[in-house]
């Protein structure tokens, strides 16, 4: 019986391996991905996903302060052209948009601050991830390359 709970723990870990936070009354799961390179580079994050529509409006607004190997993915039921913005957020971020196979279609390198301009990915994507601006440049982070991670084909 103990094997068989044991097991279970581990499954159980494999499945949500990082705990759930609230930021400003909003709870996120957590996951890690990894971002293959074209170049051979493997870098690995942590990221807090936001798929519901509150969590999608929260974002890291009114955050001050993001770990190096932390971000937010974005993620959306299907493809569809995606526009963010940066109100009431203080963190200047890389904004990757990515295709439904985890491809980065387009990056939108140090963002603004609090800016009310709107960031499209230009083309329908998946997904969204946010990282501390000039983290892309930093680790050679580039359209075409992969993110590896579960929901991306």
């Amino acid at each position: 019986m103990a094997s068989l709970v044991a097991s279970f723990l581990v499954v159980a870990a494999l499945v949500n391996p990082l705990p759930a936070v609230a930021q400003q009354g909003v709870a996120f799961d957590q996951t890690e991905i990894v971002i293959e390179t074209k170049s051979g580079g493997s870098h690995r994050f942590k990221v807090e996903l936001a798929e519901s529509d509150a969590q999608k409006s929260r974002g890291l607004m009114f955050r001050r302060q993001m770990a190096a190997d932390a971000g937010m993915l974005f993620l959306h039921k299907r493809n569809r052209v995606v526009t963010m913005w940066m109100a009431n957020t203080y963190l200047p971020l890389d904004m990757l948009f990515i295709e439904a196979d985890g491809r980065i279609a387009r990056i939108a390198a140090n963002t603004i601050p609090q800016s009310r301009d709107t960031i499209s990915s230009r083309k329908r994507v998946r997904a969204v991830l946010e990282l501390n601006a000039g983290t892309a440049r930093r680790l050679g982070i580039s359209v075409g390359d992969r993110i590896v991670y579960e929901r991306f084909n």
